[in-house]
């Protein structure tokens, strides 16, 4: 193996001339260079160049052992990877620690840079930059677990150096983080311990200090050192301490920074600690009490910091399973009630606590136009947090989540009653000579964020609301959670609401926020969507007033300002009540849905192809996309197969005048897919025409969506015995055309979309006619097409042929599959070594670690089809990765992993081996070039087989 490790002298790197009066930019760079090069590259050194290695970086800590801190970090984790890399007995036959402690012992002048040696050792473990193998890091973290003793000792000599405290305690904490099995009780009266609690009384409280209680109150509730149980002594020691600080959270002359690293203290023991707060006691009141002044904090970020431990509390309280000890039923609901009786208090307070959070913001209109915008679509819907990045918008979905948890003990009656008062209290402030509008919106938001919680036949508050709304001024950003709140309670208005007049209320709001502004609209279109859903019945005999506000939206009439995106609502809202009504009323409705959408159409066709040809792709998709919504949600087969049948002269002639238009195609796919699914045997001769279409339109066009409406039709009539054959023929048609198209890895890559709905498509075949496609001509074909894509970068379409895959060698699950196996074995046993081949690249970098999962199971789902044959396959291709890649107990332990697999072994028992052989394959570049160059994933694109 070439060596790419020779430059790997780190007194070299730091000792030439240019360094000699180096700036420390230039420091920090050569540190973090060297850092690099030992995580990655020591295995490729000669043996005897090991030791060199070892002494310069010694060299290089004892150098720089007073900083500059940055430099000696990187020079630490440097040493640290190393020691992942060699045996215990290149240290001297004591290991790392043995060594460490010799070293201070020996040189004590040098002992800050050793101590930061000492830090940095334990959370290299789980350093995944090292390119160690996996039984390496195993085995020195057992090292390090062994010699836990031995670097508490150290620490603990330390100690004495009062300027060093701070930095024993932070190698303190780093060790704590180990998978150590030190009793708590040997903890509790430990030096270590015991000084840092004594920093938390010190004037300036130190962050080491804290650092290591807070590790310490992890570590003292983990299952993996006994629980809570078994580390009581510790947990008796660490809490008075961290009660005794409760004052300091009100006092306003302590340090902020202090104050917010005692809250630290305060979370940590309530996240840690739930389950014996959740018992209910006298002293685990106290510390309830203690978090309920950590979340009064104003500082969000602060308060924010019990929001973990108030839901974890909720879901222990409202599990089942926690009361499985009180024995039967009724003494376990006799200690549910009392616990929830205990904490009632304790979350009638945090909703007051928190209610109060989700206000706008003063100074709202002076955000960015994007954080302005961001912040509106999380108020606009409460899932999108994901994606987030504005704190406001993260603090409403977290607040938001507290009064579900709330709602959760208490009740969503109870919690509506005390937001309420919040309400009430804000109208009142609507009406004051500042017409302050915010705190009336905020309890609004936080009443709809409940509103799953609450009663469909609660007739104590909601009446008192919703009779509140329509007397709220007309102020955009209040009128916008107003519509909002009417949408999340459109189930009580159904349950709840024998008044006509109600409802008529709520659609004039509706048609207000309409009238008012985008973001209005939006949230009315919104809520008029769930209203239709919810209440459709009631709503058949307003029909004609529905359908007034949807025709003058969808036409751009009058003084609505529903975007096009948000009509598609108003299309949902008004199909959903038609399906309600009677079989020829339905009819004439739908008539009357189609008839905005379907004029300008016609209009545009009219003008004859060359004006069709030439229009923008939006002028006709905002149009299609409706009909898509109708075919959707309008759940009456035969009327939408009416519909389809009228409309597919229109349909046809964008087909052929537009099939070069992909977003065009996309839209009118969807519509047509749609159509098949809610229309399904009704569909008659029209499927034929869309079919003939589609399959002569692809052989010039390749567009993918022709491939996804084909898959829906397979999964409709894919069965169907009256069908075959023209489904034997777009199938022939279709993947034929497809295979001639993707004939090398680059035009997998240059079309990743033909590619993943190719295969979707295949797959469905296989569920849902292996009769048609399994014996057809284009089978063979397909298969080596997937072998040559199975490496695409390109993450749906990698799935979707893996999938394909896994779906063939699976064919004895799939309906009628049985009969065809020995068809789909004359194919695939052929191909089974290169086949594995591919897969076993795959594992090993030819695709991203992501997709370990996929690659996995199509893997062993081939293993267990075809046992003893596959594993000789799997035998043949990692016998070509060469052993400095891969050794023998490696492989070995890989191939007995797919052994078992194929004797019926759970998939799951099996995974550690082959995740195994994945990270020791790509444990650096130069591995896994090797690993690729022995497999070649590529090097046969296309195998034939005559």
């Amino acid at each position: 193996m070439r060596c790419v490790c020779k430059p790997i002298d780190g007194c070299k790197i730091f000792n030439t001339p240019s360094m000699l009066g180096s700036n420390l930019e230039t420091l920090i760079f050569c540190s973090q260079t060297l850092r690099s090069k030992v995580q990655r590259d020591v295995e490729e050194l000669p043996s005897e160049a090991v030791r060199g290695l070892q002494d310069s970086l010694n060299t290089l800590l004892k150098k720089f052992h007073k900083g500059p801190p940055k430099v000696r970090t990187q020079i630490s984790i440097a040493v640290a990877a190393l020691a992942v890399h060699i045996s215990a007995e290149d240290w001297g036959g004591g290991g790392i620690v043995n060594w460490l402690r010799d070293e201070m012992n020996s040189h004590p002048e040098f002992v800050p840079g050793f101590l930061e040696l000492l830090t940095v050792l334990p959370e290299e473990v789980s350093n995944y930059k090292i390119a160690a193998r996996p039984e390496r890091r195993r085995q020195f973290e057992k090292e390090l677990t062994s010699q836990m003793e031995v670097a508490l000792s150290t620490l603990t000599a330390c100690l004495h150096i009062n300027e060093l405290k701070e930095q024993v305690l932070e190698a303190f904490a780093s060790w704590l983080r180990l998978k150590h099995r030190i009793p708590g009780s040997v903890l509790a009266s430990h030096p270590l311990v015991l000084t840092a609690l004594s920093s938390l009384h010190s004037e300036i409280l130190s962050e080491a200090s804290v650092n290591v209680i807070s590790e310490l109150i992890h570590y003292s509730a983990a299952g993996s050192s006994g629980g809570a149980t078994v580390n009581m002594p510790l947990i008796q020691v660490i809490v008075p301490q961290i009660m005794s600080l409760k004052a300091h959270l009100t006092d306003s002359s302590k340090d902020e920074e202090d104050v917010k690293a005692i809250d630290r203290l305060f979370a940590d023991m309530g996240d840690s600690y739930v389950e014996l707060i959740a018992t209910g006691s006298d002293e685990s009141m106290l510390i309830v009490h203690a978090l309920l002044e950590v979340a009064s904090h104003p500082e969000y970020d602060i308060a924010s910091m019990t929001f973990n431990f108030w839901h974890s509390l909720q879901v222990i309280l409202t599990k089942r399973d926690s009361y499985i000890s009180f024995g039967n039923e009724a003494s376990a609901e006799a200690e549910r009630s009392r616990r929830f009786q205990v904490f009632r208090s304790a979350y009638e307070s945090l909703v007051s606590l928190v209610s109060f959070r989700v206000q706008y913001p003063q100074d709202y209109q002076d955000l960015s136009l994007e954080d302005l915008k961001e912040f509106k679509h999380t108020r606009y819907d409460l899932a999108c947090c994901s994606s987030s990045t504005l704190t406001e918008s993260v603090m409403l979905i977290a607040v938001a989540d507290v009064l579900i948890d709330a709602a959760s003990v208490l009740g969503g009656d109870a919690t509506l009653k005390i937001l309420y008062i919040k309400f009430v209290e804000g109208v009142a402030c609507c009406g004051n000579k500042h017409n302050e509008w915010r705190p009336a919106e905020a309890a609004l938001f936080c009443i709809r964020a409940i509103s799953t919680y609450v009663s469909v036949v609660e007739a104590e508050v909601m009446p008192q609301v919703m009779a509140l709304l329509p007397k709220l001024p007309q102020q955009p950003q209040l009128l916008q959670t107003v519509c909002l709140t009417i949408g999340a309670y459109s189930k009580w208005f159904d349950a709840a609401s024998s008044d006509p007049s109600i409802l008529a209320s709520v659609l004039s709001i509706l048609t207000s926020g309409m009238s008012t502004s985008e973001d209005t609209a939006a949230a009315a279109a919104l809520a008029f969507r769930h209203i239709c859903d919810d209440c459709r019945k009631k709503l058949c005999g307003y029909l004609d007033g529905l359908y007034n506000v949807y025709r003058t939206a969808v036409n751009g009439e009058g003084s609505l300002k529903v975007s096009a995106e948000d009509s598609l609502h108003l299309v949902e809202a008004l199909s959903m009540v038609i399906t309600e009504l009677r079989q020829d009323d339905a009819k004439k409705a739908l008539e009357m849905l189609c008839l905005p959408v379907v004029t300008p159409l016609q209009e545009i066709i009219n003008q004859g192809p060359e004006i069709l040809q030439k229009k923008h792709p939006r002028d006709l998709t905002v149009h299609i996309d409706r009909f898509a919504y109708i075919f959707r949600y309008v759940n009456h087969p035969e009327a939408v197969a009416d519909a389809i049948q009228r409309l597919w002269p229109i349909f046809k002639a964008i087909f052929d005048i537009r099939a070069w238009d992909m977003r065009t195609m996309e839209s009118l796919c969807r519509a047509c897919k749609y159509a098949v699914r809610t229309s399904k045997r009704f569909m008659g001769i029209t499927i034929g025409a869309i079919l003939e279409e589609i399959q002569g339109l692809y052989q010039q066009h390749q567009q993918p969506c022709f491939l996804y409406l084909s898959s829906e039709v397979i999964k409709i009539f894919g069965s169907d015995p009256s069908c075959a054959s023209y489904l034997h023929n777009l199938i022939e048609a279709l993947f034929k055309r497809t295979t001639c198209l993707l004939t090398s890895i680059e035009e997998f890559t240059s079309r990743p979309d033909v590619a993943d709905d190719c295969f979707l498509l295949a797959s469905r075949c296989i569920r849902y006619c292996p009769q048609l496609f399994i014996p057809s001509s284009v089978f063979p074909s397909l298969v080596d097409c997937s072998m040559i894509g199975i490496t695409v970068q390109h993450r749906e379409a990698s799935n979707s042929i893996l999938t394909f895959l896994s779906d063939i060698f699976d064919l004895a699950k799939s309906c009628k599959g049985e009969e065809f196996l020995s068809v789909r074995d004359s194919v695939i046993i052929p191909r089974g070594a290169s086949i594995t081949r591919i897969l076993i690249a795959s594992l090993t970098g030819a695709l991203p670690s992501s997709r370990l999962e996929t690659v996995t199971y199509a893997l062993l789902a081939l293993t267990r089809a075809y046992g003893v044959r596959s594993l000789e396959w799997a035998k043949e291709s990692v016998s070509l990765i060469p052993l400095t890649a891969l050794a023998e107990v490696e492989r070995s332990r890989f191939l007995q992993a797919l052994s078992e697999a194929a004797s019926g072994v759970d998939v799951n028992a099996t995974m550690a081996p082959v995740e195994e052989l994945s990270d020791v394959c790509r444990r650096n570049r130069t591995v896994q070039e090797i690993v690729q160059g022995a497999l070649k994933p590529l090097e046969l694109n296309r195998v034939l087989v005559l």
